[in-house]
Parts: C-alpha cells; structure tokens; sequence
C-alpha cells in the first residue's frame, strides 16, 4: 500500500490566549483522510496535527497550506486512532480504542453540592421544601424510654443539586432511572479537562482531540461552580457546543458531565436548541449537571461515580457523586 503524508502551513489558537504557527510540517496520514477532498480533508488534518502535538485548550485551527505527498510513514503520533475512526481495519488501533484502564484507588473526592430547603438550583423551578413527617418528640411514646427517632419529608423536583440526566429525561421512550446500570455510572476512567480560563463560553471539539476517550466519564471543569446558587450562575455560563456534543458521541464516551448551570447554552438568544441533551442522551450517554470541586482531579487517572436511585418512570434525580484519585 502506497503511504502517504501532509505537508501543511498552519495556526492554532488557544481558548486560554496565545497561539501555534506551523510551516511546511509533516504528518502520516491514513488512506481515508488522505484521499478526502476539500474542507473535509482539511479538518481531518488539523485534528491529526492537534493530536500528534498533544495539544491542550485548543480553539480554532487553520490551514493555509496543505500538499499531500507520497512518502514512508515517520510514526506520527495519532495515525492509528485517526484510521479506526475512519473505519480502517486495523487492529493495533481497534486494540488501542477499546483499551480498558485500571481503575485506581486512592483518596476520595466530593464532586456534589449538598441539597437544602430553599436551595435554588435552575431559575424557575421549585426549591427543595423538608417537613417533619414524625419528630423526635412524637416518637418517644412509641418505644421504649430513652428511644426516638426522626422521619422526614423532601419534596424537590429532580433537578436538584448534582442531578444526573437519564435518556427519559430528553426521550418519552428512553430508558429511565431505573434502567441504569452500575457499570455505566460506577468507577468510570474520568478523563477531566480544565477550561476554567477559558475565554470562550462554548467548548468545541477542539479541546477533546488530544486524548484517547472511548468508555470514559468526560468531565468538563469550567470554574462556574463558584457562582452555583447566586444570580451569577445564570448569565454567560459556560456549555458544551454541538460540534463537541457530536465528537463525544463519535468517540464512545459513557457520560458527560460539566460544573455549569446547563450543558447546553441556554442564553435567550440560544433559540431553545439542546443539541446536547438531544444528542447525549439520543446515544445513551448519561449527563451530569452542577458538578463541584473538579479542580481537585488530574487530568486523567481518577474513576468518576455518580448514581442516582432506581426510580421507576423518573427522568432526572440528584446524586452523590465522586472521584477517586489515582
């Protein structure tokens, strides 16, 4: 088989300031991409270069010059993952895709915002109200002396806090609450990316190139958290953007989950769209919303748990969720 390499010109910026210029540099490229055309081509290029570079908090990326030469493949860096999502046979890179990691124990991490009566979650929806169903003092004269104990009630709608989205929550005929599994909310590989200085509301498909993310947890820290429960929290918050939702969803990840208000923008001007609810939950990929404390993770190597109860014909439910560190 012929091999053949791309020769390009090309920038990149990065969502946290500053910027990458390339001239005349050279990548493998597999058959697929190398005999696209066009605009195709070109963004199957850049994604190629981000990955072999390693590159971290990336934005735009453009190509100004690209020349595809026959020549020996050098090794770079990302060819056989770029082939496998092609739908090349090849079986380093479906060996490498499917590749499970150790999950690692170690300390544990609260991920969730604890519940209260009057917490204010999302605008417009009801705060939690807890009652007294049997208090200490009424329960005495039913045992024995000494003995008494307190039953309480919470009504909340499950939006509440940590919550975790199921695919009924988008779907009428999407599996519920009670449909999930441990294997897909427990000890997931979390893979966490730390946006929180990035300058832009909307994280793209750029910034996920750089890692291999097939059944793992993706976390989003964007720093929105600080702001959870003030008026704060609400305006310009951070989101994931179509274009990543459609990524994730390519890559075969088991859950998404971001620090912000909502994982779609849902700014005024946004027009109602959810490609992320639609496009997550449409695959089965569970969402977490309103996480906290995602600055304590390392990039990569802590195993993620969020797990609601096993409520029937129920959309949505807070969660106790955590990381443990490698």
């Amino acid at each position: 088989m012929t091999e053949q390499r791309a020769v390009l010109d090309a920038t990149v910026s990065f969502l946290n300031g500053g910027g990458l210029a390339v001239e005349d540099f050279r990548l493998d490229l597999p058959p697929a991409i190398a005999q696209a055309k066009g605009k195709a081509q070109q963004q199957e290029v850049g994604r190629l270069l981000v990955t072999h570079l390693g590159l971290a908090m990336v934005g735009e990326i453009r190509i100004t010059k690209l020349e595809i030469v026959r020549e020996q493949h050098k090794g770079s860096r990302g060819i056989l993952a770029a082939a496998a999502a092609a739908g090349l046979e090849i079986p380093d890179a479906a060996a490498h895709a499917d590749t499970v990691r150790p999950r690692p124990e170690g300390a544990l991490v609260e991920l969730s915002h604890p519940i209260r009566a009057g917490l204010r979650t999302y605008p417009g929806l009801p705060e939690p109200v807890i009652r007294p169903f049997l208090t200490r003092e009424d329960s005495r004269p039913k045992y024995a002396e000494g003995t008494e104990f307190a039953m309480d009630i919470i009504e909340m709608v499950g939006n509440t806090g940590t919550y975790l989205d199921s695919p009924y929550h988008r779907y009428a005929g999407g599996g519920d609450l009670a449909s999930l599994t441990l294997e897909q909310l427990v000890d997931l590989p979390a893979e966490v990316f730390h946006l929180q200085d990035s300058t832009e509301r909307g994280i793209g498909a750029n910034v996920f190139l750089e890692r291999e993310l097939r059944g793992t947890a993706v976390l989003l820290h964007t720093g929105w958290d600080r702001h959870f429960a003030t008026e704060a929290y609400t305006k310009d918050a951070p989101y994931l953007a179509e274009d990543g939702v459609r990524y994730l969803v390519e890559q075969g990840v088991v859950l998404v989950g971001i620090d912000s208000i909502n994982i779609d923008d849902t700014e005024p001007g946004s027009g109602g769209a959810r490609p992320a609810h639609s496009l997550l939950l449409e695959a089965g990929i569970q969402v977490v919303e309103h996480l906290t404390g995602l600055e304590q993770l390392p990039a990569s190597g802590a195993a993620f748990t969020a797990t609601p109860p096993l409520v029937e014909d129920f959309a949505t439910f807070p969660v106790r969720a955590f990381a443990r560190l490698p």
